[in-house]
């Protein structure tokens, strides 16, 4: 009997520190499961904090290796434009929208903000490609600047094979290439021409894309519109017929997207213009524009004030709670008028 019972004890005791073992291991996965959520959660708050403006004129002087006050035209706005991009990457967190894993799976505002950004970096590689460094419609664009707008316009959320990050990586590298040969006295087979016809054509992009967000922005509340895509045209056609009203709003889970696309974009607009200031100075002083060109840029400076609410409110225009889509919508919309005058004002002799 003694041999029975100590042989139906065995498997007892075996299961019994079988289930003790496993109660530590899952005390011990819950408690590392908790410091890694914790960590996540500490690197996601840090990594939503948005990135502070740089000196243009600084980093023109950093990129061209010169001390000098006097910058070769195109300068400042290639720095810039290499700036923009590189703080897209380098950030704390680094580029985030094509974040597989977390925290940067969870977070959707800083992507945002950095879609909104991205767009104006392609604007203008687009702007340096086809009319920037050409002196007319049928010279020969800059090698480089084609590579970097390719690469710079690849898809934005690819993760692996190849990653966006070597991409736009790259095209950093071939705008750099431009520059060097730009501010290089013994060659001229990089040219930047500061005319007005070629500020007007970029600001062609940029009031295109603020007049959108300003439509989108405003839609946060929602409201009938009367169509009036062939007003003010006498004779035109589109190809399918729409409603002579659309009620248009934005779906309240794409409110703080919008507001965050809004907000880089105008961030890397007010860089950009800062370096346009500078390198089309000659231009905007013969417009007497240059006070059009810092209205804009305080214009955009509005939308980046600190906001303090933990998340984008989205009350009626006017009711109880606050419209933080309303308020984007018209700084945004100044700038936009005022960019409409800037262009005006450059088609006068």
């Amino acid at each position: 009997m003694s041999v029975l019972s100590r042989w139906f004890k065995w498997p007892g005791e075996s299961m019994r520190r079988f289930f003790n073992d496993s109660g530590k291991f899952y005390k011990w996965g819950l408690s590392i499961l908790a410091v890694y959520l914790g960590v996540a959660l500490i690197l996601g708050i840090i990594w939503s904090f948005e990135p502070e403006d740089f000196d243009v004129l600084e980093k023109a002087r950093q990129e061209a290796d010169v001390a000098t006050p006097e910058l070769v035209a195109g300068v400042v706005t290639t720095s810039a434009l290499i700036g923009v991009v590189e703080t897209l990457l380098d950030k704390p967190g680094g580029y985030l929208s094509n974040d597989m894993t977390p925290p940067g799976i969870w977070l959707d505002n800083i992507p945002n903000w950095e879609y909104g950004a991205l767009i104006q970096i392609r604007d203008l590689s687009k702007s340096m490609r086809e009319a920037f460094s050409r002196s007319q419609s049928q010279s020969t664009e800059d090698k480089a600047l084609a590579l970097a707008e390719s690469r710079l316009n690849f898809d934005s959320n690819s993760w692996l094979l190849p990653p966006t990050e070597k991409e736009y990586r790259e095209g950093a590298g071939f705008l750099r290439d431009y520059l060097t040969r730009l501010v290089d006295e013994d060659h001229s087979n990089a040219q930047f021409y500061a005319r007005s016809d070629n500020l007007h054509y970029w600001l062609s992009s940029v009031e295109t894309r603020l007049g959108s967000l300003s439509q989108r922005l405003s839609a946060s509340v929602g409201q009938r519109r009367i169509n009036v895509d062939l007003a003010n045209v006498e004779v035109a056609k589109q190809s399918t017929s729409s409603p002579s009203e659309l009620n248009v709003k934005t779906p309240w889970r794409d409110i703080d997207d919008v507001f965050y696309e809004a907000r880089g974009s105008a961030w890397a607009l007010i860089h950009f213009l800062r370096a346009m200031e500078v390198d089309f100075a000659e231009v905007l002083e013969k417009k007497n524009a240059r006070v059009s060109v810092q209205q804009i840029i305080r214009e955009l400076e509005g939308t980046q004030q600190t906001l303090y609410s933990p998340m984008i409110l989205n009350g009626s225009g006017f009711g109880m709670l606050a419209n933080h889509s309303l308020v984007m919508a018209s700084y945004i919309s100044r700038a936009n008028a005022a960019i409409i005058d800037l262009r005006e004002l450059l088609e006068r002799g």
